[in-house]
């Protein structure tokens, strides 16, 4: 009997849900291809909710990310930044994620996210090291910028400059491509303990 694909939620906000493009320009759906071109038999599930913050997706966790998933790509906490959120609070909600998907065996790849620019230098910095620290804290793959080559490059924004275009996605997939691979390669191995 053949092996079931691996099964990569991407749990997430607007920029994983896809808002303003059409369904197979969402970023899971991309990514799937890009996967599967790369000979991976998986199945990527979007499980993006549009303005969802990263207290949000805690309250959400256990039904958007069900049993009998091998991975989560975790891609929250732009809604905070853009509503002033205190770090602390978002990087609390983060924290509780990363715990509660280790604590049930899912591989998890944090995608990074960085403050608008315009927030302020005090703001920039507390929200900035949340990723990064939070990735050394609990040995989690750690994609630094989610929107690397995508933000403020107006080719790839649509016009409200905060979405992505479909050819925006296809720049966030293929620089996250790589570390996408490390997680099914941990998800791999899991599924063998």
């Amino acid at each position: 009997m053949a092996a079931e694909p691996l099964r990569i939620v991407a749990f997430g906000d607007s920029l994983t849900a896809g808002l303003g493009l059409s369904e197979k320009d969402a970023f899971p759906v991309k990514l799937e291809a890009a996967l599967k071109a790369k000979g991976h038999d998986v199945e990527v599930i979007n499980a993006g909710v549009s303005g969802d913050t990263a207290s949000g997706g805690l309250a959400r966790l256990d039904w958007s990310v069900p049993d009998k998933v091998d991975a989560v790509i975790l891609e929250l906490g732009a809604n905070d930044a853009l509503r002033g959120t205190e770090p602390a609070a978002t990087r609390k909600a983060l924290d509780d994620t990363i715990r509660r998907l280790k604590s049930r065996d899912i591989p998890v790849l944090l995608a990074g996210m960085q403050a608008p620019r315009n927030m302020g230098p005090d703001y920039i910095a507390a929200f900035d090291r949340i990723y990064p620290e939070l990735a050394r804290e609990h040995g989690v793959l750690f994609y630094p910028f989610f929107l690397a080559g995508v933000a403020a490059q107006s080719q790839f924004n649509q016009r409200d400059g905060i979405h992505p275009t479909a050819d925006g996605v296809d720049v966030i997939v293929r620089g996250i491509l790589p570390y996408v691979e490390k997680l099914i390669a941990e998800a791999r191995a899991n599924r063998k303990n």
